[in-house]
């Protein structure tokens, strides 16, 4: 195990079995964000990114909570500072953009592993990973209308695109709490693992993962990603590079001969 210096026990983080392992720590708050949590893990994230010892990032919470969101505490106090209204919207583009933007865009594999509750921008940092995994015992919740706001950190742009238009549109209104087996059947999570052997199994999942080939999951990502927004002929195109760039890499190379010696394949870091 490799333990990452975040500057601060509000998040920990640590490499194991290729997988960057970011811990969410402040569970008397439920893992609250705040002006020390959050510019950390901004921070983390780029680091992690740039590690060749990392094949995938799981973000996760500590005691029984994923991310409640914004710590609404101080959120009275911020509402208050005197700066113009211009100014705000654009620090908190900015904030928005190095965080949910910068996740969904990272250029490896990431996971959102929910022990408990992801609620407000929890739920949007947790939308914004590739993938979410959860305890039986989570929920997720938008929250948002719960204290009056409207949202932010993405979710009205990633909730839709994972559940339909008219479902997010339900959960933004209602603030509805969707139990993790639910979550499953919207397509919201992947998969659910019992509460007892969650954070093992979440490794193991992450793990298997991480120790893939990293260069071809990374083109995945970027074609999967980009198709959203685009045409199918362009799409086509993009794929074309990617598999051409991947088909003379070390990594497909393993792959071809693994097969052909019916073997598993061992993937070291590719660029």
């Amino acid at each position: 195990m490799i333990h990452i210096d975040t500057g601060t026990d509000e998040l920990l983080c640590h490499i194991v079995d290729r997988v960057a392992v970011i811990t969410l720590n402040k569970p008397h708050k439920k893992n609250a964000l705040g002006d020390i949590l959050t510019p950390a893990l901004r921070k983390t994230l780029t680091l992690v990114e740039q590690d060749d010892r990392v094949g995938c990032v799981m973000i996760t919470g500590s005691g029984d909570a994923f991310c409640s969101g914004g710590d609404v505490s101080g959120m009275g106090a911020s509402a208050t500072v005197t700066k113009s209204t211009q100014d705000r919207i654009a620090e908190l583009t900015l904030k928005q953009e190095t965080l949910t933007l910068r996740l969904y865009e990272l250029d490896k594999v990431t996971v959102a592993a929910l022990p408990g509750a992801a609620a407000g921008a929890g739920l949007s940092i947790a939308l914004a990973c590739d993938l979410r995994i959860a305890a039986k015992r989570a929920f997720v919740t938008t929250a948002f209308r719960n204290i009056g706001l409207s949202g932010d950190y993405g979710g009205s742009w990633l909730l839709p695109r994972l559940i339909g238009l008219a479902k997010a549109k339900e959960l933004y209104y209602t603030a509805d709490r969707i139990s993790a087996e639910e979550a499953v059947q919207l397509g919201l999570v992947n998969k659910v693992f019992s509460d007892e052997t969650f954070r093992e199994e979440a490794l193991a999942y992450a793990s298997a993962i991480a120790n893939g080939p990293s260069g071809a999951l990374r083109r995945m990502k970027v074609n999967l990603n980009q198709g959203l927004n685009q045409s199918l002929r362009e799409s086509l195109v993009l794929e074309a590079k990617h598999l051409v760039e991947s088909s003379g890499s070390k990594e497909a190379r393993e792959a071809i001969t693994a097969f052909m010696e019916k073997r598993p394949p061992v993937f070291d870091a590719e660029s």
